[in-house]
């Protein structure tokens, strides 16, 4: 009989996190349990102000915990230094938010290519720039971006821009994407593609997603829904077969 115990990818435990005001304290997350396991589709959903967004940025090292432990791979990752946080946003854990980020003087392919231009110094990232750029266009052909390489991002619609995004997050070959209303800035039908894009993307390569959103049609595509409600975690509901 086997014995392995299962370690989830990404953990979470009695985190909580205050913001002040001057003298005003308002806890947002008091005190939240969350797992995911590899190769999850994650809905995170709750009323505006329920502490959504700020437990994506937690778990994406962005922000520290004001109490409580965020694991990735069974290591704490909460209490890493600054150094250690970016390491692991540039190679492990890709993000992409509801405005898209993108740096307008850049084309789409440069856009990709940011965060492993930013990983490498300039001899590194030359020798290995045509690998990186097969990459790149391989993930903007697989978000649908193939024919849009040399554009820039003022020459994109929103959702273009947010399939640039969701490339660029995917360049460095993350176990984990945390989306932040990923459809959030955009109409139902584009905000229906990118959320096809990234059930893809979980279904064809494993990946791992953690979404946050305030859309339960949305939320329902996810394989599992975390409900946030007065800074904690209050219900699970798994998607329908």
């Amino acid at each position: 009989m086997s014995t392995t115990k299962y370690q989830p990818l990404l953990s979470a435990s009695g985190v909580r996190k205050v913001y002040s005001k001057g003298e005003v304290k308002l806890p947002v997350l008091k005190g939240v349990d969350f797992n995911v396991a590899p190769g999850e589709l994650v809905s995170i959903v709750g009323q505006s102000g329920s502490g959504k967004s700020t437990l994506l940025h937690l778990l994406g090292t962005l922000d520290r915990p004001d109490g409580g432990e965020i694991y990735f791979e069974g290591n704490r990752i909460d209490n890493l230094a600054a150094a250690g946080r970016d390491i692991l946003r540039n190679r492990h854990i890709g993000l992409i938010f509801q405005f898209y980020h993108l740096l307008p003087e850049l084309t789409t392919i440069e856009n990709v290519l940011a965060p492993v231009m930013i990983r490498h110094s300039v001899l590194s990232y030359w020798a290995k720039r045509r690998e990186y750029q097969e990459r790149a266009k391989a993930l903007l052909e697989t978000v649908g971006l193939g024919h849009r390489l040399n554009h820039k991002p003022r020459e994109l619609s929103g959702g273009e821009m947010q399939r640039t995004a969701i490339a660029r997050a995917l360049i460095s070959e993350p176990q984990l994407l945390l989306a932040d209303e990923p459809t959030g800035n955009l109409d139902r039908q584009t905000g229906d593609e990118i959320l096809e894009v990234l059930r893809r993307l979980n279904a064809e390569q494993n990946l791992t997603i953690v979404m946050v959103t305030h859309d339960p049609n949305i939320a329902a595509g996810a394989d599992r829904t975390v409900h946030l409600a007065e800074g904690r975690v209050q219900a699970a509901s798994q998607a329908a077969a």
